[in-house]
């Protein structure tokens, strides 16, 4: 299994709608780095959800349902991934931006090295440590 964190704004799509739609496809990526990663993405694979610009906080946790198919929101010729989330649980506790920079185990992160990075890879104990620093 890997480990992944998808970035979003609360503003276009905020956890708290993603938990009731359920399931929801993550698309509209348009950078190559986050494209790659979503092609990477593997069914099981774990995912946490941060919710950026006014939020800056990991809010939960949720699971690859549907590997890479073509990003129904690009034009056509355009060469995009999408991918199917499903959530699985909020954090007890949001994990924010300030938490994680002072976290030494976390210092390597994408999230704090490439912060215009909406979709990254996490290795299992960075993805552990936030889940439990959200309980």
């Amino acid at each position: 299994m890997q480990h992944w964190l998808v970035k979003q704004e609360p503003e276009s799509y905020a956890w708290e709608t993603f938990v009731k739609d359920g399931r929801t496809t993550w698309d509209g990526v348009r950078n190559y780095q986050a494209r790659n990663n979503l092609n990477a993405m593997r069914a099981g694979d774990a995912v946490l959800f941060y919710a950026s610009v006014t939020t800056k906080a990991v809010l939960g946790i949720a699971e690859v349902a549907r590997e890479a198919f073509p990003d129904p929101s690009a034009g056509a010729g355009e060469n995009w991934t999408a991918v199917e989330l499903k959530a699985v649980r909020a954090l007890a506790r949001p994990v924010t931006l300030d938490r994680i920079k002072a976290e030494p185990a976390l210092a390597g992160i994408a999230l704090l090295r490439q912060s215009r990075l909406s979709v990254m890879r996490l290795g299992k104990a960075e993805f552990d440590r936030i889940v439990k620093l959200g309980r």
